[in-house]
């Protein structure tokens, strides 16, 4: 004979069914909180190694010679990664202009695609 407790087939089917409707709607927005995440840290890693490149120039006269010097002179305190790329060694150099001494007067994204605004990551 057989005992009264437990779940039907269908029963188990209509939560399983549940659970992928919530999952189906709450999947695409947490990717594109994180995505946003992503390009905000970007922009911040970006703007801060740019001010301590501006800062290195004031106080040396000449533009560093690679991203790690501005780690090494303590104008920042490690270099970051990339957080699209996540890595730190992806980051794209801008030579300064002619005159001006220094290998890094500008640096960009290595990563490739673009960003939610459509703009490529390597040009920000």
């Amino acid at each position: 004979m057989r005992g009264g407790r437990g779940f039907t087939l269908i029963e188990l089917l209509v939560v399983l069914a549940a659970v992928a409707l919530l999952l189906g709607i709450a999947v695409p927005r947490y990717v594109e909180h994180v995505d946003r995440a992503r390009e905000t840290v970007l922009r911040q890693s970006l703007a801060g190694m740019r001010q301590a490149i501006d800062a290195f120039y004031a106080d040396r006269g000449r533009y560093p010679s690679e991203l790690t010097e501005l780690a090494r002179e303590r104008y920042l305190r490690e270099l970051p990664r990339d957080p699209i790329t996540e890595r730190d060694d992806t980051w794209h150099i801008v030579a300064p202009p002619d005159n001006l001494a220094g290998k890094v007067f500008d640096v960009r994204s290595g990563a490739v695609g673009n960003g939610r605004d459509g703009r490529p990551y390597a040009t920000w």
